[in-house]
């Protein structure tokens, strides 16, 4: 795998941050000042409300991604709902590398808006419209995988697997694969066990104190996976005998 990364950290300056703010109280960045990149692929795994989701999108909008996803041509709004840690991230690039000409911010809550949107910019000079809303949800994402995932990009996927059946799941880790064997890097929220199984990739957990670097086998995504799929009935037992 290529280690010449696009984005290398990502600084916090807490001062831009309201002293009030709710992103003082999330566990896993509170103090944080740099996370360093050190793989290609980058996982944030967590419970539910760890701040997995808002430190992705900081970073994501920092580089001049859209907030509800897209390339960085994609300038709507629908809702605004990001926080002000986008306005205290600084990120460190790879000058050697210039600047990323293609990436993607995928975000599977809004992902709707995107391809309500997607239909409006095809509509210009040279638009080619991919139909996203005439497809299931996981097909819209993997049209979204074969016309914007390329080499030599950043691609910043807030639970990718929402979408896709467990077959699905490894088409996508085939297709990030691929990607960066030509240069590209991946920032990743996941729950998903197959994903995280990617060799090479770097694991951040937003759980238990500080982010930090965890294995494959540390996650609770293979852990719980693999202890309900080896023991299902005494699992299914305790969980509906409760």
């Amino acid at each position: 795998m290529n280690r010449e990364l696009l984005v290398e950290s990502a600084a916090i300056d807490w001062s831009r941050i309201d002293p009030e703010s709710y992103l003082r109280n999330i566990p896993a960045i509170r103090g944080v000042e740099r996370i360093e990149f050190h793989a290609p692929v980058t996982f944030f795994v967590g419970e539910n409300g760890s701040g997995k989701s808002t430190l992705l999108e900081a970073i994501a909008v920092a580089y001049g991604f859209n907030p509800e996803g897209g390339t960085r041509n994609y300038r709507f709004s629908t809702y605004d709902s990001h926080s002000e840690l986008c306005d205290a991230i600084r990120l460190t690039r790879n000058i050697r590398r210039g600047v990323a000409g293609t990436g993607y911010f995928l975000r599977a809550e809004s992902f709707y808006n995107v391809a309500t949107m997607e239909e409006e910019y095809a509509k210009g000079p040279g638009g080619r419209p991919q139909h996203l809303h005439e497809k299931s949800h996981g097909e819209s994402f993997l049209t979204v995988m074969q016309n914007y995932f390329r080499g030599h990009g950043l691609y910043v996927l807030d639970e990718p697997e929402a979408a896709l059946s467990p077959q699905r799941q490894m088409t996508l880790l085939l297709e990030i694969a691929r990607c960066v064997s030509d240069g590209a890097q991946f920032l990743i929220a996941t729950h998903s066990p197959i994903l995280l199984s990617l060799p090479g990739a770097e694991i951040l957990s937003f759980d238990e104190g500080p982010l930090h670097s965890i294995i494959y086998e540390e996650t609770d995504s293979y852990q719980i996976t693999r202890l309900f799929i080896n023991d299902r009935e005494r699992i299914l037992h305790q969980l509906l005998e409760e």
